[in-house]
């Protein structure tokens, strides 16, 4: 190999090395934005909006776990501790995770509540996430703080479907009177256009409270009576008094539609879980 080659292959030789280094410097000085969310639907719409951009954790991610009982661990603390972005749902639906942000953590994290940004009612209901427009506010949010205003506009297309759906069962099913064993339902049956029957039933349910003899009544009344063309129970939190209301409906031929408060682990997004669900509630109207 004559000098000018061996020259010219050196100066090759570290010119690959450089820029090699260079990469993996690079590399290794990118680090994806900590996500902390209190439940696992709020983590979704993080990761489809951040992309590669961010690092999600949902505290809350068992579909088969009782939302209401779930006590937070050492490592839970931590993960919010270090977060630097947190999102909750609020209302009093995860209280268990304000103590954690209160703690000494990331100065610079930011907490979005969920509850901040939804429509204020008198007697609100914290299951905000079955109003998927809540989900497109939520997206709005992360896209602003993330500064990546072209996630919100993609999520905004991907969430068509539920949107398309939801017009359908409106116009086909007008004003349709339905009952549930706790309220978990209601923001989508609202946005459905749907009349939703004994509240204040569900609401003692999902309060741990003993529901009044008048209300137990009323409500065995009604499907007794048929008045209701569907019942929606929840998965996750079930009781003798709910079961007895399920095994009425069953009697009395009214549909039962089960319903999960968590995104279950086998969906590969929240758009899928809510169309699944929409799809067993059209399935129960067209077998009756």
């Amino acid at each position: 190999m004559s000098a000018f080659s061996k020259i010219f292959f050196l100066a090759l030789v570290a010119f690959f090395s450089s820029s090699l280094i260079a990469a993996k410097n690079s590399n290794a000085s990118f680090r994806p934005i900590r996500i902390v969310a209190a439940e696992n639907f709020y983590g979704d719409i993080a990761r489809q909006v951040g992309g590669k951009k961010v690092c999600v954790v949902c505290i809350l991610n068992n579909p088969n776990q009782d939302p209401h009982e779930f006590q937070p661990t050492a490592a839970t603390a931590k993960e919010v501790a270090d977060a630097d972005i947190v999102i909750k749902n609020g209302d009093g639906y995860d209280s268990w995770i304000d103590k954690l942000i209160a703690t000494k953590g990331n100065p610079n994290r930011v907490v979005i509540n969920v509850a901040d940004f939804v429509k204020k009612e008198p007697k609100q209901n914290p299951h905000f996430w079955y109003n998927p427009a809540t989900m497109l506010l939520l997206a709005d949010q992360l896209s602003e703080v993330l500064k990546i205003p072209s996630a919100a506009v993609h999520f905004y297309q991907e969430m068509n479907p539920i949107f398309e759906k939801i017009a359908f069962l409106k116009a086909h099913y007008p004003n349709l009177p339905v009952t549930a064993t706790e309220p978990l339902f209601t923001p989508m049956a609202n946005a459905l256009g749907w009349k939703m029957l004994h509240e204040n039933y569900q609401w003692a349910i999902m309060n741990d409270t003993e529901p009044s003899f008048q209300q137990i009544a009323d409500y065995h009344e009604s499907l007794n009576a048929k008045k209701v063309r569907l019942l929606f129970y929840n998965r996750q939190v079930t009781s003798p008094s709910t079961q007895q209301l399920q095994n009425l409906a069953e009697k009395n031929h009214i549909p039962i539609v089960g319903i999960t408060e968590l995104q279950p682990l086998s969906v590969p997004n929240y758009q899928s879980w809510m169309l699944d669900q929409l799809s067993s509630v059209e399935h129960a109207l067209l077998e009756k």
